[in-house]
């Protein structure tokens, strides 16, 4: 299942959307994986346990992002069967705010990680946290449904109420830049600078 949005670029909905909706940069691709777009399903783990992302594989729908607050870095919310479990049913990806393990069968598998990075000792499976309520995963708190947009140059959240808009909006974007030659990108930057530094009283 694919998303419309995986063909727009997080730098194209970044300049839309704000700050606000993109993830810092703590959260990076484990590995060089496509860009993935798809709904987010949430998640929130309680620190230092994964039971709920463990959960979570077996009801996120086909084409879903899974996307995790977990509150350390301390414990591996997922490994590789995880990953290749969730991979099997459809899940285009996690963005995790944690650590996974297993980073090399995740990448030889080719299933997309974005997390703060890997540890080879796994959390418990002891306390609920919660399912399909507002995370807040690299500063952006996302709601289910929400657009999450992730490949090497960030990780950007569409609020669902705004995907029809936001989406217009990137391929109006997209086109418009598609038309303009680097000559005419050029001559127009130059001269947004000048005016800039002018305005700023800087004569060099």
């Amino acid at each position: 299942m694919t998303s419309p949005f995986e063909d727009v670029p997080p730098t194209t909905l970044a300049d839309l959307l704000g700050r606000a909706q993109v993830m810092d940069t703590g959260i990076r691709p484990l590995w060089n994986s496509p860009r993935v777009a798809g709904p987010a399903y949430t998640v929130r783990c309680v620190p230092g346990d994964n039971l709920m992302l463990h959960a979570a594989i077996y009801r996120a729908e086909p084409g879903s992002v899974i996307v995790v607050e977990s509150g350390d870095v301390d414990y591996a919310l997922a490994g590789g069967n995880v990953c290749a479990v969730a991979q099997r049913r459809g899940v285009a990806a996690f963005v995790v705010d944690g650590v996974i393990r297993d980073l090399g069968e995740v990448r030889e598998a080719g299933f997309p990680v974005f997390s703060r990075g890997v540890i080879p000792i796994p959390g418990t499976k002891e306390k609920a946290g919660a399912l399909g309520e507002p995370a807040r995963v690299g500063g952006v708190l996302v709601h289910p449904g929400d657009i999450v947009v992730a490949d090497e140059e960030g990780i950007v959240v569409t609020p669902a109420a705004r995907r029809e808009e936001i989406l217009a909006a990137a391929r109006a974007k997209l086109a418009k830049e598609a038309e303009e030659s680097l000559d005419a990108w050029e001559a127009n930057h130059r001269a947004r600078v000048e005016k800039a530094l002018s305005e700023q009283g800087f004569t060099g």
